[in-house]
């Protein structure tokens, strides 16, 4: 079977102006918008210059606008969280040393700097660069470019409708600046489907201001039918608690994608109950998102653990000396894709090969992935990674406290919720002024929900935490505040 060019992104909005496939911003100024942009950067293309742009909105058509000019120039660009810190700020302005500053309200840097001393890379051209932690806690940035997102889209669209063409209409309720939210963005563009931008608010009000939004919201809507629907676990968990009519409206979508996170098995136990057409995922950002899914038949029939993979991936367990393991052997899990990225900012991989996840799983002899735990410290909360060592790191900064050890705990909401244990500094320390001092500098979901104050913490002889000891620290001060 012959491949098909890769169709570039003047081709595929040239195919979609007369759509308005984009429900829930003004279409009309979008298309403008993308326009003024791109007049921006022609200033500097024309002299071969394609300068890097650090795009920060939290406006839908401003960051699409600045998303599409971006990849129409073949301008490097990089995605950025509106709610970053200041500590987050400075990592970020250090790595991606943008020429650009597309935010609309930051005062923390300059909007431009003069692309002609320090002229970009060639190689840079047509990067896409989508945040994601490391094991460290910094920000990184997982280098996409138009074809590894085109080839996930390809994935998940065979995967649905086969070999069929199939328009993938999407209902977003995740940041776009996120490889879920964006994603969502890319399947319905690339597949002639409509995305739908919903409000943060939309279902606290059960309306909107955007008549077609309110009228895809309203409980009794049918419009769901015919599109996915994308969640984290504790969004699920929400929309769940928000009554019978809900439920229904629920139910009426053609899928579910839940991922991010492990769903816990009383969320799974109350979709099933309500006939939801869950497909649990599997991905990452280094992926461009999900490599595995399963089936909404098989959820419904009681499946949960083994997910098939994806067309456009390859899937490696592996020892710990990268040694290929058989099935139903449990090991590191690692991933091929013509979806994956293409190094760490500003790293580029030298090779197309493998990539480690940090994940461990197992696979059956039908080629499915069953993922059972983590190699890393890693904690996911309400959808977002978290590295306790970073929020270790700021704590230790502040002077108030001698030693620090962050974990996750069970959260029936989140999935886990952060626990900071400390040892203060007798003539520093200050509770509140501890958690103050963290709210300058750490963005909202790395802030802990729970606080233990400990004399010392236990540690064996090489300085490492005694996990069991602490364990019981813990339940015995659970257990103090909760009566």
């Amino acid at each position: 079977m012959s491949m098909q060019p890769l169709a570039s992104p003047s081709q595929i909005l040239e195919q979609r102006l007369q759509d308005e496939w984009i429900v829930g911003l003004d279409y009309p100024a979008w298309l403008a918008r993308i326009h003024q942009r791109q007049q921006a950067l022609q200033a500097f293309t024309a002299k071969g210059i394609y300068p890097r742009i650090l795009l920060v909105q939290s406006d839908p058509l401003e960051f699409l606008a600045g998303l599409m000019a971006a990849c129409l120039a073949e301008c490097p660009v990089f995605l950025g969280n509106p709610s970053w810190r200041t500590s987050e700020w400075k990592q970020v302005l250090a790595l991606a040393q943008p020429h650009l500053i597309w935010d609309g309200t930051s005062s923390l840097s300059p909007r431009v700097n003069d692309p002609d001393p320090c002229q970009p890379l060639a190689s840079e051209k047509g990067w896409i660069m989508v945040p994601t932690g490391g094991s460290s806690g910094q920000i990184r940035f997982a280098i996409h470019t138009w074809a590894t997102l085109s080839a996930s889209v390809k994935g998940c669209q065979r995967h649905f409708f086969g070999e069929g063409k199939g328009m993938i209409h999407s209902c977003c309720w995740l940041p776009l600046y996120h490889v879920s939210g964006l994603m969502q963005f890319m399947r319905s563009l690339l597949t002639g489907g409509q995305l739908l931008l919903l409000p943060k608010q939309a279902f606290a009000r059960d309306t909107s201001l955007d008549p077609k939004v309110a009228a895809f919201v309203d409980p009794t809507s049918l419009l769901p039918q015919a599109y996915f629907f994308s969640l984290v676990p504790t969004q699920l968990q929400r929309l769940l608690q928000q009554g019978d009519q809900r439920l229904l409206w629920l139910a009426r979508f053609r899928t579910l994608l839940v991922g991010g996170a492990p769903a816990w098995p009383t969320l799974l136990k109350a979709a099933r109950r309500h006939h939801l057409q869950l497909a649990l995922t599997y991905g990452m950002t280094e992926t461009a998102s999900q490599v595995t899914t399963l089936d909404p038949e098989a959820f419904l029939q009681g499946q949960t653990d083994f997910m098939q993979v994806l067309p456009h991936v390859q899937i490696i367990i592996a020892d710990e000396d990268h040694q290929p393991l058989p099935p139903g052997d449990i090991g590191q899990v690692g991933i091929q894709s013509a979806a994956l990225f293409k190094g760490y900012y500003p790293q580029r991989f030298t090779e197309n090969g493998l990539f480690w996840t940090d994940d461990l799983g197992g696979m059956n002899d039908g080629g499915d992935l069953a993922i059972v735990g983590r190699l890393s410290r890693k904690i996911i909360s309400g959808g977002e990674n978290i590295y306790p060592e970073e929020i270790e790191n700021a704590l230790l900064n502040t002077g108030m406290v001698g030693d620090a050890y962050v974990l996750g705990l069970p959260h029936t909401e989140w999935g886990e919720s952060l626990a900071a244990v400390v040892v203060p500094e007798p003539a520093s320390f200050s509770l509140r002024g501890l958690q103050a001092v963290l709210k300058e500098h750490l963005s909202s979901f790395k802030q802990p929900q729970e606080w233990i104050v400990l004399p010392q913490l236990p540690r064996s002889l090489q300085g490492k935490i005694d996990k069991s000891r602490l364990q019981s620290a813990i339940q015995a001060h659970l257990q103090a505040k909760n009566g």
